[in-house]
């Protein structure tokens, strides 16, 4: 008698092999499971529409945007699971629309990024200071993510040729070039590094005062105090400014710039996507729905290639 598998059998198989495709499947694997080991307590066999659509909407407090990624998790793995269980229902889409729209980010000024990098200098603790005033500096002058940034080992920062390979999303690497000043700031807080931790724990580029590589969170923390400091206030109805903001603001000013510059912004879009580590140039192109500035700034563009034409 052939005993069937476990739900979390099921998707454990499923993970291990996207995960072999290079997707890290970190959330929606804890999803995953959850949602395996609640149909294996209840003796269910296959997925239904209603089992997943109640599983979704478990947390009742949560955002309709929440639901819908739940939702969708599901969805995917039921797609792949209906080809090895024909009785395995897969939630139609659209099903739990998300209604929650992508929030508009903030873009700090120049004078912004200089009140935030000379508040970091004030920070009394000498290596977390030197640390958020480099990576501040950093993620302004090429817009990597947090997560990129702190992930840099020291063999990744070649400041001699002033270029970084950046580990990105789903195991992408790319080579981001260096502004010659951005390259000197960099040398400069590996030598103040390297004095105040002589025998680091890791051999990270950017450090804590123990040694190791700075966590996201701690950084993040750091940055709200620094916007307090740097007398930045949250705009009225819109989210506290972010350091992601920091990467916002990059691709917004190199897309201003373009357009004031003459530059023909569409054939370039690829350039700049590939320099963020976007997986497509849509997701560069949502700036330009973003953005009030960039959107006048086509609509100007368009109106003078169409009076020239």
């Amino acid at each position: 008698m052939t005993i069937p598998m476990t739900m979390r059998a099921h998707v454990e198989d499923y993970l291990a092999m996207r995960r072999s495709l290079g997707y890290q499947l970190r959330g929606e694997g804890r999803m995953l499971l959850a949602f395996a080991d609640r149909l294996d307590q209840a003796g269910q066999r296959t997925i239904a529409v209603s089992v997943a659509l109640a599983w979704a909407r478990e947390p009742a407090n949560a955002s309709p945007a929440h639901w819908s990624r739940r939702l969708t998790v599901v969805r995917v793995f039921a797609r792949h699971l209906h080809a090895l269980d024909p009785t395995c229902q897969i939630p139609p889409t659209g099903l739990l629309p998300a209604h929650s729209p992508r929030p508009t980010p903030y873009v700090y000024t120049d004078q912004e990024v200089a009140a935030l990098v000379h508040a970091a200098g004030t920070i009394a603790a000498p290596m977390h200071s030197a640390t958020c005033h480099a990576v501040i500096s950093l993620i302004t002058a090429t817009g990597l993510r947090l997560g990129e940034t702190l992930a840099l080992d020291r063999a990744d920062v070649d400041l001699s040729a002033a270029t970084l390979t950046v580990a990105g999303k789903n195991q992408q690497t790319r080579r981001v070039p260096l502004h010659p000043s951005t390259a000197h700031m960099l040398a400069r807080y590996a030598a103040r590094r390297d004095r105040l931790c002589r025998s680091p724990a890791r051999d990270t580029f950017f450090l804590t005062a123990t040694g190791h590589r700075p966590l996201q969170r701690g950084l993040q923390e750091s940055f709200a105090k620094l916007l307090v400091l740097a007398e930045i206030p949250t705009p009225p109805g819109r989210r506290r400014p972010r350091i992601h903001d920091l990467r916002h603001t990059f691709a917004i000013n190199t897309l201003i710039d373009w357009y004031r510059s003459g530059v023909d912004v569409q054939a370039r879009m690829p350039v700049l996507s590939t320099f963020l580590g976007h997986s497509s140039p849509e997701a560069t192109y949502w700036y330009l729905q973003a953005t009030p500035e960039l959107l006048t700034l086509a609509a100007q563009r368009l109106e003078q290639h169409q009076s020239s034409s």
